[in-house]
């Protein structure tokens, strides 16, 4: 188990911070295996498809490059314009074949680890190189060297004893068909020495992906740490949160005096339903609250005359059984409806004032009384 400078057990998986600041600086999972596996696969694709091809567009630029008129050869100025036409003739004979290698080098990286472009000249000492000469990942990469050297070169013994004959008939054959089926064979010697490859980009990419984990992992400590820069101090979480349920409880106090009903215990609880009959199904809680906030909404309601019933059994109910901007539930809704109907009834002869009105015999379901 690795360890950190203080000793501690580095147990802890990297948290998305940590791996983001490592990607940051450059510490990525990379393998080598895996981009020199595409480049070989794409330049025996290259060859195969465009080898035979490509080899006698070659042979004929090679005879007319090498014939010269007299004036050229006469005329010292006109060697370098023959020269460069040489050299823009070949490059773009081989565009097509070199590009891809070029696009592959770019893009195969982003297969794993992605793009990372960081590079600080303060980061090369000499003294850390040589130590990393004799790292646990230096023998890793020796070991896959010998393994892939290995590999490669058995297949190569085989592939050689296969196409000997091939091989061995080119001699026999014209130039140009000679040079189209040494193309054809060179794509397919590429493809198959990239078969011990693909085993070894197989064990390299898990390998290097786990490594590079391990290498992030974390002691509690750091993990802790970084909690606290990232979430607060736990005094400047508490008062976050004191302040956020500050500012909710003032949202809520303000939506009092839409209410219709505030439905009380007269020690504890308090309950403001809204409902209004043409655009609401159910009455919709738009406060409640216990002691001190209880005692708020009742002031609110008696400051803007709003309709107090006193009711212990419906008031707790409503309390743990409601959320807040939410309907009632409909376990209540024949309480809550005795009560609003008993609140029209006293508005509608003039009696309804602004002391509470007890209604101690509202029903409420037992599976819903609390004491």
């Amino acid at each position: 188990m690795a360890e950190s400078n203080d000793g501690q057990e580095r147990t802890e998986e990297a948290t998305p911070r940590r791996k983001q600041q490592a990607a940051e600086k450059g510490q990525v999972a990379r393998s080598k295996e895996l981009t020199t596996l595409v480049m070989l696969l794409v330049a025996a694709a290259s060859l195969l498809v465009m080898g035979p091809t490509l080899v006698g567009q070659l042979a004929a630029r090679m005879r007319a490059s090498l014939t010269l008129d007299a004036r050229s050869i006469h005329d010292p100025q006109q060697i370098p314009e023959v020269l460069g036409q040489f050299l823009v003739d070949w490059i773009l004979l081989l565009a097509p074949f070199l590009i891809p290698w070029v696009v592959v080098a770019l893009v195969a990286p982003l297969a794993l680890g992605g793009w990372v472009f960081a590079f600080k000249f303060k980061g090369i000492h000499p003294l850390k190189g040589l130590a990393r000469l004799f790292s646990w990942n230096s023998l890793m990469e020796l070991g896959k060297a010998l393994a892939k050297f290995a590999l490669v070169a058995t297949m190569a013994v085989f592939l050689l004893r296969a196409l000997q004959p091939q091989l061995l008939h080119l001699g026999e054959e014209s130039l140009l068909p000679a040079l189209a089926h040494a193309g054809w064979l060179l794509g397919w010697a590429f493809l198959i020495l990239s078969l011990p490859m693909l085993l070894v980009a197989a064990v390299d990419v898990p390998f290097q992906i786990f490594n590079h984990l391990r290498q992030l992992r974390m002691t509690r400590q750091e993990v802790r740490d970084e909690n606290k820069d990232v979430e607060g101090k736990p005094e400047v979480k508490s008062r976050i949160r004191r302040l956020q349920q500050e500012f909710a409880q003032r949202r809520m106090m303000e939506k009092v005096p839409t209410a219709d009903v505030v439905i009380n215990n007269p020690t504890h609880y308090a309950v403001a339903l809204r409902y209004q009959q043409d655009t609401m199904a159910a009455p919709i809680v738009v406060a409640l609250g216990v002691d001190q906030i209880a005692l708020r909404i009742r002031e609110l309601a008696a400051q803007h005359r709003i309709p107090q019933v006193t009711a212990p059994l419906l008031a707790r109910a409503l309390y743990y059984n409601s959320a807040l901007e939410q309907p009632i539930p409909g376990s209540l809704y024949a309480a809550v409806a005795q009560v609003l109907a008993y609140l029209y009834r006293l508005r509608r002869d003039g009696e309804l004032n602004d002391e509470p009105i007890p209604m101690n015999d509202v029903p409420v379901p037992p599976q819903l009384r609390t004491r």
